[in-house]
């Protein structure tokens, strides 16, 4: 019984931990930027990237080299990853402009549809993957994808993964337009 509740405990500090200290695309604007994906990602973009776990220690660093094609309707991402162990990964994902403001996509590996808003120079990117593991296994989790718009087309994104709610880690990327 003591351990049910150790258990228990640790669970609801996780998930408050969890919910404390997001964005939400309430937050006041700090910039006039307006982010639009279809114009950033059309194109070559070049970006940098490290996992952090949720204890803040460093896990993985990658390289990621994106060719984006925009067709008026769909932008398509063809992302390169080049991990620093010397692994690499190839993901293509199909985004569609559902809205104004708003966009749903796929991927291999992502289950159901993703789904994101744009709101002035944020994006935010909600999607559940399997995500391959080094030793050949895969992974499902949970991704809230912020994206910030900042100057000369640089962009800078913070992830936060999850499994089962609770935060595992977060991922911090940062983009150039090249």
């Amino acid at each position: 019984m003591r351990a049910f509740a150790l258990i228990a405990l640790g669970l609801f500090i996780g998930l408050a931990l969890t919910a404390c200290g997001k964005p939400s695309l309430e937050d006041p604007k700090l910039s006039t930027k307006e982010l639009n994906l279809e114009e950033y990602f059309d194109g070559r973009t070049v970006a940098y990237g490290q996992f952090n776990d949720r204890f803040g220690t460093v896990r993985r660093r990658f390289e990621v080299v994106i060719d984006g094609t925009w067709d008026g309707e769909t932008l398509t991402l063809v992302e390169d990853f080049s991990y620093a162990d010397g692994t690499k990964e190839e993901r293509i994902w199909t985004l569609t402009k559902t809205g104004a403001e708003t966009w749903q996509g796929t991927a291999a590996g992502v289950q159901g549809v993703a789904t994101g808003e744009e709101r002035g120079d944020t994006f935010n990117w909600r999607y559940r993957i399997d995500l391959p593991l080094p030793e050949g296994n895969t992974l499902r989790v949970d991704f809230d994808d912020w994206m910030w718009l900042l100057e000369d087309g640089r962009l800078l994104n913070r992830a936060y993964m999850s499994r089962y709610g609770i935060e595992l880690g977060e991922v911090l990327i940062f983009f150039e337009k090249r």
